[in-house]
């Protein structure tokens, strides 16, 4: 049985699968830019894509995070974004006015969830509210705490002939976070989301994504859809027109971390001051500065089934230190202001090689690990066991395989409880920072590839048999 902490959305198995996603890191500026060689339709068109949040307000990310921009100057320009206060708005601004916006009441803080967001613009419709409509996963929002309509025939700037940025506007607004199933349609302004989404047979409120291949009849001069799956040209048009360009997006942001397979990344609502994060949430930087004792847990815990991650120790890390913890957190300890091993719902390996659990720790147990060294985690839910392994090899005579039915582990778990995977550190070094490897889009260079027995993550060393990477095709089956 596991949960996700954040929502559960695209967590349903699904007929039709979204390969790939492409992850934005805000601090690099990455962004996909394309200018038009022509006009479209600026009155009629519909834009639909999916979108997983990693750093929210207050935890690294910039102010406003734009989902999509078109700017001419300061006094022209178009953009849909998430606010500093989380909530989602679409503003159209010409001739330094405000010509047409919506602003959602409803915010967007959960970063272990998958959003669809399909929106419609058909200025001349004799409907005034009709002319900017906006879905989220499949339902129509009309709560908005600001609802300005534009006038009957007023162009819009999208399918124009000024750059069109996905990810930023002009060279601020970074988005941080993950992006697919990116689908634009000029001359075509939709009345609902069903072209790009179905709900759920099984799981009613759960919205899930179609097979968009066959609105290419419907693209128009500048329609295009990107679904990520070329790494070497991530900004690939399979409708096959223009190619946006990638700005400091490369191969290795291409993510297998999907609306049809969630998988678990750092849970940045959890955030501690002094705690920064990036590479979609797989990156944590824990200023020396700050008291940052508590964990930085997973979005994903689970209570049954056998799971497996990775963590590389980089930059600032002080080896042999005791306060660097690594290992699993029942989640509601997230909060509690410790040392992972000092809680009772927390088991740690320590950068010294000692292991602690509820606040006894006990020596000489593991080797320790130092910098660049990459620190595997099983933890075994069925049997009550966990695991670590420093470069691949397994420490304190653990065996996850042959030890799983209650011999060689690291420590023996609670039953009952839910686990996330966790880190704390207090004191470490300098500004030190931790890779974490998931599966869906590792933080650190990835030499060999390694999936588990089903075919997903891609990890350094190879899971052991009978583990899976924590994401949610995996929990259908396993968890």
């Amino acid at each position: 049985m596991a949960f996700l902490i954040g929502g559960a959305n695209s967590a349903a198995d699904t007929g039709y699968n979204v390969d790939n996603s492409c992850r934005f890191n805000s601090a690099d500026s990455a962004e996909l830019t394309k200018t038009p060689g022509g006009a479209g339709n600026l009155d009629a068109w519909t834009l639909s894509f999916w979108f997983k949040r990693s750093n929210i307000s207050g935890a690294g990310a910039t102010s406003y995070q734009a989902l999509y921009g078109v700017y001419a100057d300061a006094n022209n320009q178009e953009i849909l974004a998430i606010q500093n206060d989380d909530k989602m708005y679409w503003q159209l601004y010409q001739s330094g006015s405000v010509v047409g916006q919506l602003t959602t009441t409803r915010v967007f803080r959960d970063v272990g969830a998958w959003y669809n967001v399909v929106i419609s613009y058909d200025s001349a419709n004799g409907t005034a509210g009709n002319r900017m409509r906006m879905w989220i996963n499949g339902t129509e929002e009309t709560s908005f705490s600001t609802d300005t309509n534009p006038s009957s025939g007023l162009d819009s700037q999208w399918n124009g002939t000024t750059k069109h940025q996905i990810g930023m506007i002009t060279t601020t607004n970074k988005f941080d976070g993950y992006m697919a199933e990116i689908v634009s349609l000029d001359g075509t302004a939709v009345t609902d989301a069903t072209n790009f989404g179905e709900f759920d047979s099984d799981s009613p409120t759960i919205w899930k994504p179609k097979d968009v291949s066959g609105l290419s009849g419907s693209k128009g001069t500048n329609g295009f859809y990107l679904d990520f799956e070329d790494s070497s040209n991530l900004g690939n048009d399979v409708y096959g027109g223009t190619d946006f360009s990638e700005d400091n997006i490369v191969a290795a942001d291409q993510a297998t971390d999907t609306p049809t397979n969630n998988f678990a990344t750092l849970n940045s609502n959890h955030l501690k001051d002094g705690v920064a994060y990036a590479e979609g949430n797989c990156k944590v930087t824990m200023s020396k500065l700050h008291n940052h004792r508590m964990g930085q847990g997973s979005t994903i815990a689970a209570a049954s089934g056998k799971w497996y991650c990775e963590v590389k120790c980089k930059g600032g890390h002080d080896p042999d230190d005791p306060s660097v913890q690594l290992g699993v957190l029942i989640p509601e300890y997230f909060d509690h202001d410790d040392h992972l091993g000092n809680h009772a719902g927390g088991w740690q390996y320590a950068a010294n090689g000692s292991k602690a659990h509820s606040g006894t720790a006990t020596h000489d147990h593991a080797d320790t690990y130092d910098v660049d060294d990459i620190v595997s985690i099983a933890m075994d839910l069925d049997n009550h066991k966990l695991y670590f392994a420093k470069n691949g090899t397994w420490q304190d005579s653990g065996d996850p395989t042959s030890g799983s039915t209650g011999t060689g582990s690291f420590f023996d778990l609670d039953t009952g409880e839910f686990y996330s995977f966790s880190l704390s550190a207090y004191d470490a070094g300098t500004d030190p920072f931790y890779e974490w490897n998931f599966g869906g889009c590792p933080a650190f260079a990835i030499s060999s590839g390694n999936a588990d027995a089903n075919g997903y993550g891609n990890f350094e060393y190879a899971p052991p048999s009978g583990y899976y990477a924590l994401c949610t095709k995996n929990l259908a089956e396993f968890g």
